[in-house]
């Protein structure tokens, strides 16, 4: 986990400034700013009074140990950086937190933060005297190997050990620009200005990002999901709210050197392009069509997002390397144009699916639920026609009647949420009445949202599909079409984000505190474990990667008592036959053999602990690579009767993009399987749909 791992809307606006891979001068230390004193024993206080976790988190000898640990890994996650024996001085304060945070003495943090800056500017310095010797003087013929992670190693305990941990470094980024065809003066050039910027940012950071970091390290502790923002980061935060949604429409974070996705926006004009995913690592980004690229590697966020908005209609290109590929380390350069993120494009939409199976056509809805949305200040102004989810999945639910379809599929694959109130109504279309979700407050107080009309606007055979982005308001109402065995759950473990968060004022900043719980009606909450489907579907999407429990400090999946309901007729013995049904089908298609051959060679390549810095070995793997995945899409291809196509970059043509549905992380497959599980459901003695 970096340092400043929070995340950010790539938008026109201001944005919050967090990591910077910057170093100050051993005779420039940053000292506490006289507001940070009061401004902790606020933070202190809402804490303890006021975070979900108060009455079994507590500020004593074991928290702080945990506050040094979290500080040590967030300044230092791969063991760059620090010496054993710096690490060895630092334990003083392990049990000496707890008591600092409550005087307001911040000395321990600023101690700590200089030494890590201080290691930082020895190790750019190391870097640079390399270079200035020439990199062709780096052996690349050895068998010599370098660790993907280095969270576990033991801290160097010499700065020699270092220099030799950090020319392995070097040489491995010399290695994957060679093998991205730079010759040996431009990746010089490009590694000279990557850390010459670096340098140029040791100024950049003040004593506000330190105090930032230390006191992230305190609230991160309670929960991933516990921030405090410095008044700058609240400002920005304020203004990107109040602006018009323009820029790419990604969701950003620091991590380590790089710049990570962790959404894309959905109608915004990366999801729009198609070719940003989520776990994608930005490495560079250039003005226009022909613009250079600039190195971003090591920048603060900020600036990287400095450089990627700009004016609606211009384009920027972006240096990636795909997080869910099965070469990660190979760039990609991708083009997206500006634009406004626009409401009405956010909107549920739907479409017709045409299958014929059991001897029979069907014809199955499809309503795309991006996100939980409602406009407020029209519903607040008395319009009659104010936008929300339920209203608009309401009337695309009708037209669908009106069209006499056999079934609907609601598809919550991206959708990361938004309002409680929304979610609880747009169950109320499916159900007669009864609860929708449970909700725990600091106090232990259980309130229950409820559908209250009987009112039903579709009673037909349902299907929700969702995806290990789908968060929060789609977990609960997935959980609740599940819970009510109202339709069947398709898809791949959800997020798992089961929290909610108020932003409350500081002296001096804000904080985001963590208050309440989400609890399913069957009493089972959606935190940290999601919503399970009741049949699971690929994905490229690694769960160790994304997702609530891949987030330190998450806190646990917990039960409390079921509401009262009244579920649909139980389905339950029917998924076994469900399954088997599935597994028979996709054996022959060529889509999910691909997907799941595909997964399994990402997998591999995900557990190799170390990678070789011997060229030739290197470049071998590479071909193989190449060839295995040429391999995989010709053998699609062929079966679905299409052209093989000579080269892994061929597929990046225009005219081709439509035939490879499969360079999406969730391809077209996943919503037809879906289907054909809903009319296998339908054909298994559910009298309750056959009359529909």
């Amino acid at each position: 986990m970096n340092l400043f791992r929070f995340s950010l809307i790539i938008l026109t606006s201001l944005t919050v400034s967090l990591h910077s891979y910057a170093a100050i001068s051993t005779s420039a230390q940053l000292t506490p700013k006289a507001e940070h004193a009061k401004t902790t024993a606020e933070i202190v206080s809402r804490l303890r009074h006021q975070h979900y976790q108060r009455t079994k988190v507590f500020l004593d000898d074991g928290l702080s140990s945990t506050v040094l640990d979290r500080y040590l890994e967030d300044l230092d996650q791969d063991h760059n950086y620090f010496l054993a024996s710096d690490i060895e001085e630092f334990e003083k304060y392990r049990f000496l937190l707890d008591d600092a945070f409550k005087t307001g003495n911040l000395n321990p943090a600023f101690v700590i933060f200089n030494r890590y800056h201080q290691r930082i500017s020895e190790r750019l310095s190391h870097l640079m005297a390399t270079l200035d010797k020439g990199i062709d003087k780096l052996k690349f013929s050895e068998n010599d190997t370098i660790q993907v992670e280095r969270d576990t190693a033991p801290w160097a305990k010499t700065t020699d050990e270092l220099d030799q941990l950090w020319k392995k470094r070097l040489k491995n980024d010399v290695l994957n620009l060679k093998l991205s065809g730079k010759d040996i003066e431009k990746i010089e050039e490009l590694l000279r200005k990557r850390y010459n910027n670096q340098l140029k940012r040791i100024e950049q950071t003040n004593a506000e990002d330190a105090y930032r970091v230390y006191m992230n390290a305190l609230t991160l502790s309670y929960d991933p999901h516990t921030q405090y923002f410095s008044p700058r980061a609240t400002e920005n935060f304020n203004i990107r709210m109040k602006l018009s949604l323009e820029g790419i429409g990604a969701m950003l974070q620091s991590e380590e050197d790089y710049t990570k996705v962790t959404r894309v926006i959905a109608a915004g004009p990366a999801d729009k392009a198609g070719e940003l995913k989520a776990n994608d690592k930005i490495i560079g980004v250039g003005q226009g069509e022909t613009g250079e690229i600039v190195d971003v590697i090591g920048w603060r966020l900020d600036d990287v997002v400095d450089l990627i908005r700009g004016p609606k209609d211009t384009v920027v290109r972006l240096a990636i390397l795909q997080g869910n590929a099965a070469n990660n380390q190979q760039s990609k350069t991708i083009a997206i144009t500006r634009d406004t993120v626009k409401l009405e494009e956010q909107a549920a939409s739907k479409k017709i699916i045409d299958l014929s199976s059991y001897g029979r056509k069907y014809k199955l809805g499809v309503i795309d639920i991006p996100k939980f949305y409602i406009d407020f200040d029209a519903a607040s102004a008395g319009d009659p026609n104010y936008k929300s989810t339920t209203r608009d999945v309401k009337k695309l639910l009708q037209e669908l009647k009106a069209e006499k379809v056999d079934g609907v599929v609601i598809d919550l694959r991206d959708n990361g949420g938004g309002s409680l109130k929304e979610v609880n109504e747009l169950t109320g279309l499916f159900i007669k009445n009864g609860p929708t979700v449970q909700v725990r407050g600091i106090s232990g107080r259980i309130y229950i949202n409820e559908d209250e009309d009987n009112e039903i606007t579709y009673s037909g055979p349902l299907a929700v599909l969702v995806n290990r982005l789908s968060a929060s308001a789609s977990e609960i109402f997935a959980g609740a079409i599940q819970d009510y065995r109202r339709g069947i759950v398709v898809g791949t473990q959800t997020y798992g984000k089961g929290t909610v968060q108020a932003m409350m004022p500081l002296h001096h900043g804000q904080i985001t505190l963590t208050q309440q719980k989400f609890y399913r009606i069957s009493g089972n909450s959606t935190q940290n474990r999601g919503v399970i489907p009741d049949i699971s579907l690929p994905s490229l999407y690694d769960i160790n990667e994304i997702g609530e429990s891949a987030l330190d400090g998450a806190l646990p999946w917990d039960t409390i008592r079921p509401a009262k309901y009244a579920s649909y007729p139980d389905f339950s013995q029917l998924i076994p036959r469900l399954e088997s049904l599935h597994k028979k089908r996709i054996e022959k298609d060529p889509d999910f053999n691909y997907l799941i051959a595909t997964n399994e060679l990402i997998d591999q390549r995900r557990q190799l602990k170390e990678i070789s810095l011997n060229e030739d070995i290197r470049r071998a793997e590479k071909k193989t690579l190449e060839e295995t995945q040429l391999a995989l899409e010709n053998k699609r291809r062929l079966e679905k009767g299409l052209k093989p196509v000579a080269s892994l970059d061929d597929l990046d043509k225009k005219e081709d993009k439509t035939e490879n549905k499969n360079s999406d992380d969730e391809p077209a497959p996943l919503l037809t399987e879906t289907a054909h599980i809903l009319v296998d459901l339908i054909n298994l003695n559910q009298p309750q749909f056959a009359r529909q």
